[in-house]
């Protein structure tokens, strides 16, 4: 089974900056695709980047882009997301994903797609 523990989420005033880890264990092949999603409650999760574990293409929101990063560390099966310049409305709970052997593609931000995921870490932002 595929477990995925998140960590890094925490408080922060508008501006702050924070990184996001999440270590994927008990994969049997390390190769698929890994992303990160977010949510408040009353909206639906949102995609806001992913990874190809394996071969290291990056997807990014197009609205977020700009301050957000995602990152991987191959051997470890483990990815980050480098939030910069974080804003009160990025005040949510954010959630690590992975679906086993796939690739991303154009599908990446389909929370469907995915088959694992983890319990989700903080982030609250205060202006």
């Amino acid at each position: 089974d595929v477990q995925l523990v998140e960590s890094g989420g925490d408080s922060v005033q508008a501006g702050g900056s924070l990184k996001l880890t999440c270590a994927a264990k008990g994969y049997r092949y390390a190769s698929g695709c890994m992303a990160w999603f977010r949510q408040v409650p009353g909206k639906e999760r949102e995609g806001v980047a992913a990874v190809y574990i394996g071969g290291g293409n990056r997807y990014h929101a197009d609205s977020l882009k700009d301050r957000f990063t995602i990152s991987e560390d191959i051997g470890n099966n483990t990815i980050y997301l480098q939030l910069n310049n974080l804003q009160p409305e990025d005040t949510s709970m954010y959630y690590c994903a992975a679906a086993w052997r796939q690739t991303c593609g154009s599908g990446w931000h389909s929370r469907n797609k995915y088959e694992y995921w983890g319990q989700g870490t903080q982030v609250t932002v205060s202006s």
